[in-house]
Formats: C-alpha cells, sequence, structure tokens
C-alpha cells in the first residue's frame, strides 16, 4: 500500500458517499442535513439565553450551601465581604478579556480554543484533559448529587438521604438533561432560563428579608474583630471565593452558537459578572444580619440555616430552591463542557465520532452523551469532592494560561482582527492576582498540589500516544473506522459540513 493509499483509508474513516436515513425519510450526509441546511453547531442563543448561561452557570450549590470557606479564612465578616467584591471584580476582568479572545478567535472551546492557536497542540491537550476528564465530570456529579441530596431532605428531615438514593437521584437528573441537551439547544436554553430565575428568586427572597432586618438594626456581626491578615490565609479565602464564581466563562464555550458574538458577548458578561457579584455580597450580608460567624462556620448549609431562623413554616422553601439551582447548574455545566468535547474533536484531539452533530436536531449529540457517562462514572466514587480539590489549582493556572493568550497574541499577530480591545492593565492585573491564588497554595497545601501535579502529568503519556504517534498499527486504525462508523449510524450523526469548494 503507497503512502497516498494509507491516506485515503484514514481520511475515509467516516464514509460521506453513504447517506444516513433519518427518521422523517430524508436522507443527509456530510454535506447537508435532510433539506434543512448544512450540519453544523446553530446560532440560536440571544443576549437573554447569554446571561442566563453565564448566572446560571455561576450560581451553583455554593452560594446557598456553605460559604464558609472565605469566612474560615479571612476570620471577620466584614473582611470575608470584601474579598466576594474583589472576587467579583477579578472574575469580571478575567471575562472582559476572554471577550477580546472570544470575538477574536470565535470557535467553540473556549480557552482550549485560545491556548491552541497561541501555544500549540500539546499546551492545550493539557488543558482538554484536565477539564473533560476530570474536572467537567467531576463538578457536574458534585452538583447532581447536591441536587438530589436537596430534593430528598424533606423526606429525612432528623438525618442524611441514603447515599445510594442519592447517587440514584443523581443519575436520574444527570439523564433528564442529557436528553434536553440532545433533542434540542432551544431546549436546553430554556431550561436554563427557567431555572436560573428560580435562583435568583430564591437569592432576593434571602437578600429582601436581609434588608428589612438590616434596616430594623441587625448590624452586631459587621466588623473586623478576629481578622486574619496571613498571607496564606488571604489567599485561601480567596481561592474560595473565586470557585463560587467559577463559570463566567461558560458562555465563550459556546460561542458558535451565540447571535452577534461581538455585540453580545461583552454585553452578556457585563450584565451576568455585575449582577452576579451584587447578588452574592447582598446575599452574604443577609446571612450575618441573623447568624453570628460562629453559626455560619457550624453550618453545612448556610442558606438553610438562615430560612429555620428566619421564614419559620416556610423554611421549606429554600431547600426546593436549592434544588432548582443545582438543577439548572447541572444543565449548564452539560451544556458547555458538551461543546468543550466537541472543540476538542474538531481539533483532532479527541475521538472523531465527538466531531459529528445529529442530522435533524444539530446538536452534538455524541460529546453529551460522552460528558454524561463520565459524570455518572465519577459518581461511583466515594470521594470526588477531594478530587476537585486536587485540581482546583490546576483549573486556575490553566484559566491564567489563557488570560496570557491575549498578550501574547498582541505581540506575535498584531494584525489579527480584534473588534474588541480591551488595555492590557487587565490581563496583567488578571495575571498577578492568578499567581498570587495559585501559588501561595501550593505552599499551603502541598499534598493536594502534588496529586494536582499527577493529574496534568497523565495527560503526556495519552499526548504522546493517541496524538503525536502518528505512525499507529493498522489493526488499531481499523477498529477506531469500525466503531466511529457504527456510531455514526446509531446516533444519526455526520460531521460539521465544510464551505462548498468554487
Amino acid at each position: 500500500m503507497t503512502k497516498s493509499d494509507a491516506s485515503k483509508e484514514k481520511a475515509g474513516s467516516i464514509d460521506e458517499n453513504i447517506p444516513l436515513e433519518s427518521p422523517n425519510g430524508n436522507s443527509a450526509n456530510q454535506n447537508g442535513a435532510g433539506g434543512d441546511g448544512d450540519v453544523g453547531l446553530k446560532a440560536k442563543m440571544s443576549l437573554l439565553n447569554g446571561c442566563t448561561v453565564i448566572v446560571g452557570s455561576i450560581i451553583g450549590s455554593g452560594i446557598f450551601v456553605s460559604p464558609t470557606g472565605v469566612l474560615k479564612h479571612t476570620g471577620s465578616v466584614n473582611l470575608a465581604l470584601i474579598v466576594w467584591v474583589i472576587s467579583g471584580v477579578f472574575s469580571m476582568v478575567g471575562a472582559y478579556c476572554y471577550a477580546e479572545l472570544g470575538t477574536m478567535i470565535r470557535k467553540s472551546g473556549a480557552d482550549y480554543a485560545y491556548i491552541m492557536e497561541t501555544f500549540g497542540p500539546f499546551m492545550a491537550f493539557i488543558r482538554l484533559w484536565i477539564e473533560c476528564m476530570i474536572v467537567r465530570p467531576c463538578s457536574q456529579a458534585i452538583v447532581a448529587l447536591t441536587f438530589s441530596t436537596y430534593v430528598l431532605k424533606p423526606f429525612f428531615p432528623d438525618c442524611s438521604p441514603p447515599d445510594d438514593a442519592a447517587r440514584l437521584l443523581a443519575v436520574c437528573c444527570i439523564l433528564i438533561l442529557t436528553f434536553v441537551n440532545c433533542w434540542d439547544v432551544k431546549w436546553a436554553t430554556n431550561v436554563q432560563d427557567i431555572f436560573t430565575y428560580a435562583k435568583l428568586f430564591a437569592l432576593f427572597l434571602i437578600i429582601g428579608f436581609g434588608a428589612y432586618l438590616l434596616a430594623a438594626g441587625n448590624t452586631k456581626y459587621f466588623n473586623f474583630e478576629n481578622s486574619n491578615t496571613e498571607v496564606t490565609s488571604i489567599a485561601l479565602s480567596f481561592y474560595s471565593g473565586l470557585f463560587a464564581y467559577n463559570g463566567w466563562n461558560y458562555l465563550n464555550f459556546i460561542i458558535e452558537e451565540l447571535i452577534d458574538p461581538v455585540k453580545n458577548l461583552p454585553r452578556a458578561i457585563a450584565i451576568s459578572c455585575t449582577l452576579v457579584t451584587i447578588v452574592y455580597v447582598l446575599a452574604n450580608v443577609s446571612f450575618y444580619t441573623i447568624l453570628s460567624p460562629d453559626e455560619v462556620l457550624g453550618s453545612s448549609a448556610v442558606a438553610v440555616t438562615f430560612a429555620e431562623r428566619a421564614f419559620g413554616m416556610f423554611a421549606w422553601t429554600i431547600p426546593v430552591f436549592v434544588a432548582l439551582s443545582t438543577f439548572g447548574a447541572v444543565n449548564g455545566i452539560l451544556l458547555t463542557s458538551s461543546r468543550l468535547f466537541y472543540a476538542g474533536a474538531c481539533q483532532g484531539q479527541m475521538p472523531e465520532i465527538l466531531t459529528m452533530i445529529q442530522i435533524q436536531r444539530f446538536t452534538p449529540t455524541p460529546a453529551v452523551l460522552i460528558m454524561a457517562l463520565l459524570s455518572m462514572l465519577y459518581l461511583t466514587v466515594s470521594d470526588i469532592f477531594a478530587l476537585i480539590n486536587y485540581v482546583g489549582f490546576a483549573t486556575w493556572l490553566s484559566i491564567g494560561v489563557s488570560v496570557l493568550c491575549l498578550p501574547w497574541l498582541r505581540w506575535a499577530q498584531p494584525n489579527l482582527p480584534r473588534p474588541i480591545r480591551v488595555s492590557l492593565v487587565f490581563p496583567v492585573v488578571y495575571l498577578i492576582a492568578t499567581a498570587f491564588v495559585t501559588i501561595v497554595p501550593m505552599y499551603a497545601s502541598p499534598v493536594e498540589t502534588g496529586y494536582g501535579i499527577l493529574m496534568i502529568l497523565t495527560s503526556v503519556p495519552v499526548y504522546l500516544i493517541f496524538i503525536a504517534w502518528k505512525n499507529k498499527p493498522k489493526w488499531f486504525q481499523n477498529t477506531m473506522v469500525s466503531a466511529t462508523k457504527m456510531l455514526q449510524k446509531l446516533l444519526m450523526v455526520v460531521g460539521k459540513s465544510k464551505p462548498a469548494q468554487v
């Protein structure tokens, strides 16, 4: 077999000339989709959808369940509130850096696409590996478990719900949202809209009652007493605060599906990050109008403790809203994470089947399914919370590398079209702050850092074997081709359409 023949055989891993039969009787191939137009991700998301994706992804269970991490490391209420404000501003600075990158490099995958463009495939794969295989599915599993725990809580008021029941309900949550995301992007964004409104309503209830208590003079806990100003403690407090804001970059992962991204991406970022920062700070103020610092530190669910003290017989409403909040957060993680798998596959760094789009629904069905399967796999792990802690610093480190792409590309590729240009002060400030919140915790928590580094290093042999090694055995190539064809027919998916050759 000649080299040319081998290339043709490899390129023919998907038989583009054999039409796939759609359920309505129309055929679809690589160049179309059942008469509905080109196969590809469609721009269906409005500015409002964009805002709810960001807000819904940021506000999960953290602000409701346990905002004790910041207080634990700051020592005082006033210093904790300052950390919440600075964490919000810090996240907004990073989001504006992503606005320039997102409108300059308009590809799904966000920071993965930016690192690929700037630093090449190896660095991009490390980011892809950590995010796709560990951080995102683990995060989704944790949020789904939180959802199931709060759904079951009314049935077990005096004890924790059975672990097996909580995990089975978490699986049901993931499966329902997997169906929604496979069926239609609009369905997924509608779910995000509705549950974002629900969680904001719950927070506004807490904030409203807190404002009433504040006006009544409940201010005795607002002071700087017992403030801890050690550098390591301040860094760890920001680490906890920034974790609560995690998700501000999720809209960039689905930028191909956002209508008029040059106009709507920066607007969505400004509206969402400002709203979340205000809501987070005011919610924390409300908590401390009625709860002492000791009560907050001793509570595993601060919002529920607040509701029991403030709402009396209506305290049950807050666990319901926490469940709604986490349900929407699971949807947001699934919606955006599946696009990261899709983006990695389009660059040849994930299996080819993940580049496929469902011929009628125009959704990345294989990518949604693999994200759901990984999340359910992590539900079998006994302590996945520890796993997230191990790779938490790697997440912020990789986001820092993504922000570094902005000044680097200004220097290396000054002629790239930039519909939005942010001041270089923003990435510089963000990079300095990122170094602070990653390097200092490494010194304070060396064991977690060591595990995180080991997880990052697992990407190296995977990259060398599956991506860098081009001349793989013929049996391996044939197996991958057969598996891809089988899955393509089973899921009714085809590759993204390419522009017609003139």
